[in-house]
């Protein structure tokens, strides 16, 4: 191995790895302080979350940077967002809960993903900003890989070891084993076992 690559690798690890390690174990701490339930080995990057203690987070899971997850309304006291262990919640995903949201272990949710799981009311005659917002919860089973900047609505299950294409707008469940992309989303193959 030569000097150079040496180098590199300290270089890597003294800025980056341990750093962020050491921002997340802080980070963690306010949080937990704040009542939210975090798991063992869980990472935890520069999160916006409005009401810590309504989320919960298995072990060794990853919430990377910029990542919001809003549960809107006044505090309330239990868990609305459950993440499960070994998922990974990439950079710039927005949650936003009023229901509730159950991601299952072993997740990918790729960079820019929304998920919503509600919607305004829409009755002429009342300012839509003042009408009660219907909605449904949304489930996300185990081993999920939703691509980038997808959107998933309110009600949607998506099954264990199904696939959303990048950009899919999902406004129906997803069977187990489908893979499934466009706007609206639609089944365009599976996952055949070998």
């Amino acid at each position: 191995m030569n000097l150079k690559r040496i180098v590199h690798q300290a270089f890597f690890v003294l800025i980056w790895r341990y750093p962020t390690r050491i921002a997340s174990a802080f980070r963690k701490i306010l949080l937990r302080c704040m009542g939210m339930k975090i798991g063992k080995g869980t990472l935890v990057s520069s999160v916006i979350i409005n009401w810590p203690h309504q989320v919960a987070v298995g072990t060794n899971s990853t919430l990377e940077r910029d990542v919001i997850i809003k549960i809107p309304g006044m505090w309330q006291p239990g868990t609305s967002v459950f993440i499960g262990n070994d998922t990974i919640i990439a950079k710039g995903c927005e949650i936003n809960i009023t229901h509730g949201l159950t991601i299952g272990n072993d997740c990918l949710i790729s960079a820019g993903t929304r998920i919503f799981d509600h919607n305004h009311g829409s009755e002429a005659g009342q300012l839509m900003r003042l009408q009660k917002c219907p909605g449904s919860p949304v489930v996300i089973g185990n081993d999920v890989w939703i691509g980038s900047d997808t959107v998933i609505l309110k009600g949607v299950i998506v099954g264990d070891g199904a696939i959303v294409a990048a950009g899919s707008v999902l406004t129906k469940s997803v069977p187990p084993m489908e893979i499934w992309g466009g706007i609206p989303a639609k089944r365009i193959g599976g996952r055949d076992k070998v």
